[in-house]
């Protein structure tokens, strides 16, 4: 089990956090659970040990078998058992939509249809954004001029305060620019999307539009609920992890990679795409089998 921890330690590292707070807890539940002679993460063990604070607020609880969820499989059942099931990440409250090519393509079809060129433009340019590189909405709506260099878009102080650099497909480039040529020149402070006044477009303008275009288009009419403008950040993460590398270490790196690319605080925000879909599901089904089978003949 330490050496499960370690790798994962390593792994948070490479990507910027500190992880002090993390390691002890981590080895605390190692060691406890090696007192009981036990090699993988058992729920019992882990309620027993998140309990081992006196007088423990289920905050604590909470927090310590959260810290130990990545380096197991039996995460759920854990918090469920504590008095509190894991709060999924902000953007995933709900289920999500997940959009296909075909859903993209008769959305942009219907954009650019509309009467205003320009502002058509920019709802759709502003959705393609959203759709190919996962992007808040809200983050696409405030980039300036600035903010479009030539490695990618720089993603400033958004949520949770963090600034990341978000490279784009030569696809997306070639969309943008034309949308910047058609949008004309600005200072670096102007928005980069803007209204047929040249306004800043506004979210309720494109949430608008989105469901217009959506209603026209048809898409998730068979559907048990309405698409909503932020499942297009859900597409992006689950059709990432759908074109992950195969091997445990590459996927672990692609998944690190992914995590920091759409800003995620926390990885384990990143690790609920992968109950998404049921071929993501059956992967993990898969993996955690052979895991514990290299286990049992070791």
């Amino acid at each position: 089990m330490l050496d499960a921890i370690e790798t994962y330690l390593a792994l948070r590292r490479t990507t910027g956090f500190a992880m002090s707070t993390a390691e002890y807890l981590l080895k605390s539940f190692a060691a406890f659970a090696a007192e009981r002679g036990q090699t993988y993460v058992e729920t019992k063990t882990a309620i027993d040990w998140a309990a081992l604070i006196r007088r423990a607020t289920r905050c604590t609880a909470q927090s310590r078998l959260s810290l130990r969820t990545p380096c197991s499989g039996g995460g759920r059942q854990a918090r469920a058992a504590a008095g509190k099931s894991l709060r999924r990440p902000e953007e995933a409250s709900h289920a999500a939509h997940l959009h296909d090519r075909r859903d993209q393509s008769a959305g942009r079809s219907c954009a650019a249809a509309s009467a205003n060129a320009r502002l058509a433009l920019a709802h759709a340019s502003d959705l393609d954004r959203a759709a190919s590189t996962g992007l808040r909405i809200s983050e696409a709506l405030k980039l300036t001029i600035a903010d479009v260099t030539r490695d990618g878009l720089l993603i400033r102080e958004t949520k949770f305060r963090k600034t990341r650099l978000v490279p784009l497909h030569d696809t997306a480039v070639a969309g943008l620019q034309r949308y910047l040529a058609r949008r004309g020149p600005g200072p670096d402070d102007d928005p980069v999307f803007i209204d047929k006044h040249g306004w800043p477009l506004r979210y309720i303008a494109v949430k608008e539009t989105f469901d217009r275009l959506v209603d026209k288009a048809g898409i998730g009419s068979t559907s048990a609920r309405r698409p909503r403008l932020h499942d297009l950040r859900h597409t992006f993460a689950v059709r990432a992890l759908q074109g992950s590398p195969t091997g445990r270490g590459r996927c672990g790196a692609h998944m690190a990679a992914l995590a920091t690319y759409m800003g995620h605080v926390n990885i384990y925000a990143t690790y609920w795409y992968l109950e998404a879909t049921p071929d993501l599901l059956r992967d993990v089904a898969m993996a955690g089998e052979a895991f514990m089978s290299e286990g049992r003949s070791a």
